[in-house]
């Protein structure tokens, strides 16, 4: 909540200038990104009229509550394109059914302008902590365990904001947040974790079976004996996979005995686990007398194996039938909320992560459908998701956003609803928005109309409105930059040479605030510490693996 004052207006344009002389962490108010006061400056009055408006209606739905704020549901769904889920009519298109999130979708706001990041990791860090993943250092989606790094304990994530205000937390799923202790999503906020340490690669790229389909060459144990083979450690071995942590307490591994090789058996046997965990810890949850966070990221759709068992689709491909599958999961949370009496007190969200793998095309069944582009890429199809918020006691059934959101924003946002704000620091930027607002008003309504996005550690594009410009190699003239109008073209593939020239002198000052920004706010560095510890059973290759690993690194410094 920001109500704004002609000093606190003062200091938004020293900060625009550069010239504050007193630290920005020392303002009261949250540090956003440079061009967010931008909007404050012409919108300041208004938004400081809605905010006490809607502060009035969350204090009237905790008094007809009890006293109590809403749970947080949150299911976030892997490598998905725009289009793939919530809407029936392109279910008919693409030969899969999403039946139960397609209902849910007309239960609350569709938002049509939902952008998140390149890739799973820096979306996840985003949510988790409010900021582009670029300032934490997570930008990179790490493939091949061990890696030695992840978030860092000096981040605030939203279950830490949540579990300090007397929330129950709760995470099920791909965490891919790193392999270090620190990390772990039970040292990050979560009371309770059952997880998959890593990313699906390692279960669906590095076995026989991914071998035998053609998914990866020479992998498989057999390849260590073929002629000319003299490192045997070549190949990646013995890495952590499902993992069981409680706040405060050592964690294990799951599901698997020492010497026993990974399969494809296992990674189904890791999915529907979590998905009965879901299941029993939201009727835990639902009975406590406490508000909960139930942060859901399923290893599914994402499936390489081409003989799974799941339901045949017209469709046919892999992914898309561990989809309809997972519909069929998310159905049975949805259901099981109503059961337990809490709906109209929760908070559900559905979306997805990033845009499909373009590996995988072909047997996945996915594509990028509407805007063009994949995962880790820049282009719309890597970074717009269909998102769902269903609130059944504040947000209009069949409403829909075409306001921009960014995935961060769910951390403000959240915070502001459940009377957390508070706990969001405020020595650090916070690129996430209060988008409260366009829960509660409604379309046209937001508090974003841009977005820097980032591949890896280098800023490559940014849009604003219905504008989107690549950012070209430095020195590149400003009159040339590639300029895009995303509503008549969504798949970037006309650059306006001329009719969006008027806008490449405010992108460029655009970029120079928020490079400014940066500079006042530096960057975090990787964080770095040995994997794997803090977990109590450890199998004896893993702890060879380790070894192995780390007197390699020894031969790098």
């Amino acid at each position: 909540m920001e109500f704004i004052t002609v000093s606190k207006y003062q200091n938004i344009l020293l900060i625009l200038f550069g010239i504050l002389s007193m630290p920005v962490y020392a303002v009261e108010s949250i540090q956003h990104d440079a061009e967010h006061y931008i909007l404050l400056g012409q919108h300041a009055d208004q938004w400081a009229a809605e905010d006490k408006a809607i502060d009035k209606v969350l204090s009237d739905l905790k008094a007809r509550n009890n006293g109590k704020p809403p749970n947080i549901i949150y299911i976030l769904v892997d490598d998905v394109g725009f289009g793939e889920f919530g809407i029936p009519l392109l279910n008919g298109v693409r030969g899969f059914e999403t039946p139960n999130i397609n209902e849910f979708a007309t239960q609350g706001m569709s938002f049509s302008r939902m952008y998140t990041e390149p890739s799973c990791t820096p979306t996840r860090a985003a949510f988790l902590t409010g900021r582009l993943p670029v300032r934490s250092a997570m930008f990179e989606a790490k493939i091949v365990p061990p890696e030695g790094t992840g978030i860092n304990k000096g981040e605030v994530t939203i279950a830490e904001v949540l579990s300090e205000s007397g929330y129950n937390t709760v995470h099920i799923g791909k965490w891919h947040q790193g392999d270090i202790e620190q990390a772990y999503p039970h040292n990050q906020g979560f009371d309770v974790a059952n997880f998959a340490m890593h990313n699906q690669a390692t279960f669906n790229f590095m076995t026989a079976e991914a071998e035998a389909e053609g998914w990866a060459h020479s992998v498989s144990p057999e390849s260590e004996e073929l002629a000319y083979v003299v490192d045997k450690n070549f190949r990646p071995r013995a890495w952590v996979l499902g993992v069981e942590g409680k706040k405060g307490e050592q964690a294990s591994e799951w599901g698997i005995k020492p010497g026993k090789a990974l399969d494809s058996a296992y990674y189904d046997r890791l999915n529907r686990r979590h998905q009965s965990q879901a299941m029993s810890e939201l009727r835990r949850l639902a009975k406590a007398d406490k508000p909960f966070f139930l942060n859901y990221w399923p290893l599914y759709p994402v499936d390489f194996n081409t003989h799974g068992d799941g339901p045949k689709t017209p469709n046919g491909g892999s992914w898309v039938s561990r989809m309809q599958e997972l519909d069929g999961w998310i159905g049975e949370i949805l259901e099981e909320v109503e059961n337990q009496g809490i709906a109209d007190n929760t908070i559900v969200v559905i979306m997805g992560d990033n845009g499909p793998m373009k590996q995988a095309l072909g047997s996945s069944g996915f594509t990028d459908m509407i805007y063009r582009g994949y995962k880790g890429e820049t282009t719309e199809g890597a970074v717009r998701v269909n998102a769902y918020i269903r609130w059944p006691e504040v947000i209009m059934a069949g409403s829909m956003a075409g306001d921009m959101i960014h995935v961060s924003d769910l951390y403000t946002t959240i915070a502001r609803i459940t009377g957390t704000s508070d706990l969001i620091p405020r020595d650090r930027i916070i690129d996430g928005i209060d988008q409260s607002s366009l829960l509660i008003n409604g379309d046209n309504h937001g508090r974003r109309d841009y977005v820097h996005i980032y591949n890896g550690p280098s800023l490559a594009a940014t849009v604003k409105q219905q504008f989107k410009v690549h950012w070209p190699a430095p020195g590149t003239a400003s009159f040339k930059l590639p300029v895009y109008n995303l509503y008549r073209d969504p798949r970037e593939e006309h650059v306006l040479n001329v009719e969006g020239m008027w806008s490449v002198s405010y992108f460029t000052s655009m970029r120079e605030r928020h490079l400014a920004f940066k500079r006042k706010f530096p960057d975090s560095e990787e964080t770095h510490a040995r994997a794997y510890e803090g977990i109590s059973n450890l199998r004896p290759e893993t702890t060879e693996m380790l070894e192995r690993f780390y007197a390699a690194q020894e031969l790098s410094k």
